[in-house]
């Protein structure tokens, strides 16, 4: 494993729990909404293929590989309610993050909240460079990337634009 390890984060109103295979259970209703997949592609998957999914990803990458996935499952402080996910892919050069969140639970600044959290979490495990790729249609995560106090770059990553902190 490449970085640091996932551990419990807790904010005013959410806790990030690091992420097991039986998270798939309850995350499963929680993105089997297709408007999720508008802009991050594919479809929502069957709770076998969550499962399998949480699996990969449990398990972490080769230990070859110099890279480090941490993922957690983001739950409402307030009643424990998964509301969706937070992740940061961690390499030698640059950290990727990423969220989630339930349609039923946005617009509620969970997203923001989370992603706050993760990126203060990097930082004090001395991650510097961290980015998104967010789709330029993809206004609600443009705005969580802004509120982070990301920017938008030049670069790109298929068709989405890769958005970082000042340097």
């Amino acid at each position: 494993m490449f970085g640091p390890l996932a551990e419990p984060l807790r904010t005013q109103r959410l806790v990030l729990e690091p992420l097991t295979v039986h998270h798939a259970d309850e995350m499963a209703e929680v993105l089997d909404d297709p408007r999720l997949h508008t802009h991050i592609g594919g479809e929502p998957l069957s709770l076998p293929d969550l499962r399998a999914r949480y699996a990969r990803l449990a398990e972490g990458p080769s230990p070859f590989h110099q890279e480090g996935w941490l993922n957690w499952i983001v739950r409402r402080a307030r009643d424990g309610r998964a509301v969706g996910t937070v992740q940061a892919t961690v390499t030698p050069t640059e950290t990727w993050i990423a969220w989630i969140i339930g349609m039923p639970y946005q617009g509620f600044g969970f997203a923001t909240e989370a992603a706050e959290a993760l990126v203060t979490w990097l930082r004090a495990h001395n991650v510097q460079t961290i980015a998104a790729a967010v789709h330029p249609d993809n206004t609600p995560s443009e705005s969580v990337a802004r509120k982070l106090g990301m920017h938008p770059t030049q670069r790109t990553s298929g068709d989405e634009t890769i958005w970082q902190f000042p340097l």
